[in-house]
Order: structure tokens, then C-alpha cells, then sequence
């Protein structure tokens, strides 16, 4: 009697394992393939195709009510987009709309004959450009893959031309530059090249103490990669600072002095120049200036940005 009971004891626990088991990999199996999809999916459209059925009604009930969510998901993504694009198209327009004036007061500024307000007003055009100038590019920026041509740069042609944009600031300041070992070319774009060193020009200017110097050079470092280096004498940036000086909208010890700075104009550059290859470092320390440096990519390098 006793052998019986613990042989049924036996079949029982042996049918509960065997059906334990079964269970688990039938209820595992829809759950495998649902991580599964999401995991290698990020497109909505890939993820509602590829994604699993199930077996149970339980499972069918979940899949329907997690393609109903992921439409609705979808949509207002699509809506949300819209309305960037259009909110993207305004700035643009009001941008251009704005630069007509803008063109009108430099040409009547240039014909004043009084040379010191001639001079004050120049500066203060010039704030009003790179502020607009800053605005245009954070627009055109989640469009950057599509608006950018790699080619041979002469980078002391593109410092030339920016140093000239700040002649009238830097003469109110008394800020020379000084220029060494400029004549190298570089791949990138032109257009876009120009104004991630506009924003370091601008903070270095913006930043150097009157009667100063701005020192720009060019260097190669131990793998040939050609660097741009531009240094200034001014304030500097706090050593707890220095780490979030490219994040948006940051302004520092220094910005929350002057309410000239916006906090914009490095993290752009920043984003910029990831985009085209270039790496961006700054070092600095309070009261002895600040250098910001500019790494281009190699030929080779070049490819793989081309080809995302």
C-alpha cells in the first residue's frame, strides 16, 4: 500500500514538472519574441510588422492593446514632427525677415559721420547679427545631414573672414590677434566650419580683457591629425565649470555676470562639429585664459561621416 501511494506521489510530481516545464516555455515564448522585437526594432512602422501575434487569448488580447498603443503613439510622433517642421519653417522665415532691416541699419551706420557713435553702433549691430546668426544655426541644426559638403578648407582664408566679422568689437576692446602657422587646409564644410570658429572667436573676444591678445595656431598631433588651437588672456572658466560649458543653455560663473551670454553659442558649435567630424576640447583656468581646441578628422575618418 504504502509503494502505491508513493508511486502515484511520484507520477504526479513527475506530470507536475513535466507540465511545470511545458508551461513556462510556452508562457516565456511570447515574451522572448515581444523584448526580442523591441530590442532590435526603433522604427514604429518595423515594430507594428515584425511584432508577435501570440498564442494564448490572453497574449492576443495583450498584442492587440500594444498595437493600438503604439499607433496612437505613432501619431502623435507624426503630429509632433509637423509641428516642428512648421515651427522650424516660421523661425526661418522670421530669421530672413528680420536680416532685411538688420542689412539696412549697417548701411546706415556705415554712412554716419560721427565715427565714435558710428563705432558703438557697429558693436552693438554686431551683437544683434551673431545673436540671429546663433538662432539660424540651432534651427538648420536637426537638418545638418542633409546641408553639408566635405571639402578642402583653407583654414587661414575662413579665420580671415571672421576676424574681420568682429573688427569693430575688437577695436572698442583694443584685441589684436595673433596669428601663426595658418597656411594648412582642412576636409569640412566651408559654411559650417566658419561658424563653429565664430562661436569660439566670439567667447574669446567676449571674454579677453581690454588691450589683449587672441592667439590662434595650428599644430599636428602624434597621429597627424591637424589641430586648431585659439587662446585668450581673459577671464577663464572655473575648473567646475569647464565640464558643462558645452551643454545647452549653460552660462557659468562667467555668463551670470553679463547678461550677454546666452549659453548657446559652444553648445552649438559643439553639436556642429560632432556632426562634421571635428573634435572640440577646451581647457582653462580662471584668470589666465582659455584655449579651445579643434582636432579635423583624417581622409580616412572622413569616409565614415559620408557614409552614415
Amino acid at each position: 500500500m504504502e509503494i502505491s501511494i508513493l508511486y502515484i506521489n511520484f507520477i504526479n510530481i513527475t506530470a507536475f514538472v513535466f507540465f511545470f516545464i511545458w508551461r513556462y516555455f510556452q508562457e516565456t515564448k511570447y515574451i522572448k519574441a515581444l523584448v526580442s522585437t523591441l530590442a532590435n526594432e526603433k522604427d514604429l512602422d518595423f515594430i507594428l510588422e515584425s511584432f508577435p501575434d501570440g498564442y494564448s487569448s490572453f497574449e492576443k488580447t495583450l498584442s492587440t492593446t500594444i498595437d493600438d498603443l503604439v499607433l496612437v503613439a505613432k501619431e502623435e510622433l507624426n503630429g509632433l514632427k509637423v509641428e516642428h517642421l512648421e515651427e522650424n519653417d516660421y523661425t526661418l522665415a522670421w530669421i530672413h525677415e528680420v536680416k532685411t532691416p538688420l542689412t539696412s541699419m549697417k548701411l546706415m551706420i556705415d554712412s554716419l559721420d560721427d565715427r565714435n557713435a558710428q563705432k558703438k553702433l557697429e558693436v552693438e549691430w554686431l551683437r544683434i547679427h551673431l545673436l540671429l546668426d546663433q538662432q539660424l544655426h540651432n534651427t538648420r541644426l536637426s537638418t545638418i545631414e542633409k546641408d553639408y559638403m566635405i571639402e578642402e578648407v583653407d583654414i587661414q582664408k575662413v579665420l580671415h573672414m571672421e576676424i574681420k566679422e568682429f573688427q569693430a568689437w575688437c577695436i572698442q576692446k583694443n584685441i589684436g590677434f595673433d596669428l601663426e602657422n595658418l597656411e594648412v587646409k582642412v576636409l569640412s564644410d566651408p559654411k559650417w566650419l566658419a561658424f563653429i570658429v565664430r562661436q569660439v572667436i566670439s567667447n574669446a573676444v567676449k571674454y579677453s580683457h581690454a588691450d589683449s591678445e587672441i592667439h590662434i595656431r595650428t599644430d599636428r598631433d602624434d597621429t597627424g591629425h591637424i589641430i586648431l588651437m585659439i587662446r585668450d588672456s581673459g577671464t577663464g572658466i572655473s575648473q567646475a565649470d569647464l565640464p558643462r560649458i558645452f551643454e545647452k543653455a549653460f552660462t557659468g560663473t562667467n555668463g551670470r555676470q553679463t547678461t550677454a551670454s546666452t549659453g548657446m553659442g559652444l553648445y552649438l558649435a559643439k553639436n556642429v562639429a560632432e556632426q562634421i567630424g571635428i573634435h572640440v576640447l577646451a581647457s582653462s583656468n580662471i584668470g589666465v585664459g582659455s584655449t579651445f581646441s579643434l582636432r579635423f578628422p583624417l581622409k580616412n575618418e572622413i569616409v565614415k561621416i559620408l557614409g552614415r
